[in-house]
This record gives structure tokens, sequence and C-alpha cells, in this order.
């Protein structure tokens, strides 16, 4: 009878060997470790340029995953000697391919072990390329995770093996290595589309390494973040969508509305989502079938830290000139409270909640009453969940309610539980003390529009504002 995995021989191995070798001979970064964390399954895909290769990549595996983790590995290589086939065997129960025979015939094999609920590492390159330089996906990545929608995608770019263990080098070199992890993807188009999408991920990972090597690590301010407000049936998803496309003529902006965009050269670009996106939206349509405003309040209040998650997100990995929000996650948060908390809303409240959920501890004591009024705030600082992103310009774009609810009801739509003329009110009173707020006290710049006007000339005047912003805040 097999050992149980929790004591197998082979998990002892990498703990109590390889991951200590590897460690003290060469050193390992690993960056972006939590993106692997809470997952049951996943397809691993990454750059091929050394054997140390697959070492760090279960360097990088949480250790529950080394047993159920197999990559796909040359049978012809290591062959010979005998002890090194079946030492590869013990180690990593790989999937063998002959690389001389037909590309896919590894694949059903493949498609076993995902059956079972297993994980597989891809090189997606088919084989070792030259250091530094990323070679064209074959196209069995692309069949193979078009097969298994519903597994998560990981690209992990690693740079350090291509010279601590070249091709043909009959000694590996102490050199530190780097293991940049990026966030688990979902499947979206065609075998092609994938291929190209996710191909496309690895090379900008890639790119990132490669500038980080020709030039000194230097505070890189995060990017022009702008938030355009408005209640519902304002036109606000509309209008920031058009300004993320109209910015990205020049370089890359990222949309946040229903979807996390990534736009470039006026156009969106084909993005495979976030697991934490998909998990975002499903809660989202919870929210927006919720029956009452205490139903409505905690799935909202979850989306909503999701949302802001992803500024962070595309902060670290997409590296934009720009942000768009439709809305913004604590302007969003402060102006809601109007419709729980009605007899305390007030420029001060606004101003201390904006305070409190940004993280400016400093400026609201323990004590004070906004803790009473609002005990949902002290729950957020408990679990760390008090410091929100801040915008760095911010556009309201009014429009009275009655307008509003006709576009609302003109979609055929269910209607949400605020989306009536009563709430949407309060609302819109709640969004223009939020802006007042953050002119007055924050000193951001903030753009009121009269939405209820020709798109194409809001939106030329909401970006001839934000050019001006954005190179003041450049200047800064």
């Amino acid at each position: 009878m097999a050992p149980p995995r929790a004591l197998s021989p082979r998990l002892l191995a990498h703990l109590l060997l390889l991951r200590p070798l590897l460690w003290i001979i060469f050193g390992v970064n690993i960056r972006g470790r939590e993106n692997l964390d809470g997952l049951d399954q996943f397809i691993l895909i990454s750059n091929h340029n050394s054997h140390l290769d697959t070492l760090l990549l279960y360097a990088a595996l949480p250790v529950g995953q080394i047993l159920k983790t197999h990559p796909v590995a040359a049978a012809d290589y290591f062959s010979e000697p005998r002890w090194l086939f079946r030492l590869v065997t013990f180690l990593f129960e790989p999937v063998w391919v002959d690389r001389e025979g037909d590309p896919g015939q590894a694949i059903p094999d493949i498609q076993r072990l995902l059956d079972d609920g297993e994980n597989i590492i891809l090189f997606p390159e088919g084989t070792r390329g030259e250091p530094g330089e990323l070679k064209s996906f074959r196209g069995g990545i692309g069949r193979i995770v078009e097969a298994n929608r519903p597994i998560p995608v990981v690209a992990i770019f690693l740079e350090g093996p291509e010279r601590a263990l070249p091709r043909k080098a009959a000694f590996p070199v102490p050199l530190w290595n780097h293991v940049t992890i990026a966030p688990p993807q979902l499947p979206r188009g065609d075998c092609t589309n994938i291929t190209h999408s996710l191909e496309k991920t690895l090379k900008e990972l890639n790119d990132h390494a490669h500038e980080a090597r020709l030039q000194r690590p230097i505070e890189r301010r995060p990017c022009f973040t702008v938030a355009v407000l408005g209640i519902d049936g304002s036109g606000k998803s509309t209008l920031s969508r058009n300004l993320a496309l109209g910015f990205s003529d020049t370089a890359s902006t990222v949309l946040i509305s229903d979807a996390l965009e990534i736009c470039e050269g006026g156009h969106p670009r084909e993005l495979q989502p976030f697991v934490t996106e998909r998990l975002r939206r499903w809660i989202a349509s919870r929210a927006k079938r919720a029956g009452s405003l205490a139903r409505y309040k905690i799935p909202k209040l979850t989306e909503l830290l999701l949302r802001d998650h992803l500024v962070d997100q595309a902060y670290r990995w997409f590296k934009p000139e720009s942000v768009f929000m439709d809305g913004m996650p604590v302007l969003n948060l402060v102006a809601w409270s109007i419709l729980y908390r009605k007899d305390h809303f007030s420029e001060d409240t606004c101003g201390k909640l904006l305070s409190v959920l940004s993280g400016a501890r400093d400026s609201v004591g323990r004590l004070d009453p906004i803790f009473e009024r609002f005990p949902e705030l002290t729950r957020l600082r408990q679990l760390r969940l008090d410091h929100m992103h801040l915008p760095d310009a911010v556009v309201f774009l009014d429009v009275p309610p009655a307008v509003c609810v006709k576009r609302i009801e003109s979609r055929g739509e269910r209607k949400q539980v605020h989306e009536t003329t009563e709430k949407l009110t309060l609302l819109r009173e709640a969004y223009g003390l939020v802006a007042t707020v953050l002119e007055r006290r924050w000193k951001l710049p903030v753009l009121i529009l009269d939405g209820d006007r020709n798109p194409g000339q809001v939106t030329a005047e909401a970006r001839e504002f934000l050019l001006r912003s954005k190179g003041e805040w450049s200047d800064e």
C-alpha cells in the first residue's frame, strides 16, 4: 500500500532536500506568491531556459500542491542514464513526451490528470530557448486551456536560471533567481486567442524583468487615477469607458467598471479575466438581485472591497499610465451610507468616513462618535480593510434622478432596490457632498458636469479637464 500523501517520501524529498539546497546554493526571490494561495487546481505556464526552471517552479508551490503538480518533460532527454529517468520520475511524476513524435501525443495524459484534480506545469515554448528570449508559443497550450475553462491559468516568469544553469553547462553557478507569479486567469475565447493572450502575458512579465535589469530601481509613483461618479442611469459607465479609450491613444490605460479592461491604441485589449475578477462579478450579480437594502449591503460591500483590490492589481501587473474607474469603492461606500444613516450624514461625517476608510488614522481618534454611528468602521479596521484608494481627480456626472429612472426603465431590465427616484435623490445629494469634501479638504481637482447633454460634449469637457489635472499631477 502506498503511503499517505502527507507522509510521502516524494514530499519529504522536496521539503528536506530540494528546497533547502535550492535556497542555499542559488537563492530564490518569489514575487506574487499569494496568487497561488487558495487555488484548488491550476495550470502553470512558464518561460523555459534551463533545467533549473522546474525546481524553481516547485519551490514556489504551496506545500499542499507539490504532490498534485506534474510537469510535462522530454522523455528522450531524461531516458539516459537510467538512474536519472527514475530520479526525475520519483521527484516530479511528470507527463513524459517524445519530442520527435506527434506534438499532441501528451494531451490525453494531461487531460486525465486534470480530470483527476491534479495540476500541470507547461512550458508553451516547447523546449528551452535562448537566454532572455521568449519564443512563440506552440498551439497545444490553447487546446489544453480551452478544454479546461474552469481551471485557472497562472503565468510565471523565471529570471536567473538561464545564467545559473545555462544550456550545455557542466556545473551550476550560484546566482540569485527571481520568480514572478502573475494573478490567476480564466480562459476566454478560442484556442488561438487563448494562446496569443497567454503569450502576451508572459512577454509582458519578461519585459518588466528586462527593464529592471537595465536600470536601477526607482520609486515609481502609482499611475493617475480618475473616479467618474454619478447615480445609476447617469451615464458614468459610458463616460469612464470613453475616457479610458481616448487616453489610451498615447499610453495604456485600465478601465475598472463591471469588468476590468486594458486599453491600448484606442481599443480594448483581449484579456483573460483574473479569478478574483470573476468572483467580483458573481458577487455583484447577487447584490443586483437583492430585494431590500439590508440584503444589498453585504454583497455590495464585498464587491467594492474586491474592486478596490483590482486597483492594486492594475498598478502591479499592467503598469498603465492612467486608471479610470466607474465610481470608486471608497467614495461609493461613503455616499451609500446616506441610505442607511441619513440622520447622521453631513459634510463633517463625510470627511471623517473618507479619512478612516482611506487609512488616515491620525485624523480621527478611536473614541470619535463616528465609530458608534457607523460600527462597520471598527470591523473594517480590525480586518485591515481601511486603506482604500483615493483618486487623483474626480468627475461627477450630475443628472436629475427622474431622468435617470426613465433611462433605467428603458433598458427593460429588473430594477435594483435603490433605483427609485427617492433613493437616487439621496444618492445624488451624497455624491455631491463627497465631491465637495474632496475638493475642499483633500484639494483634489473635481469637475461637476451636467450629464443630461450630448455624450460627445460631456466627454470632451471631461477629457480637457483631466488633461490639465494630469499635467499638474505629473509636475508635483
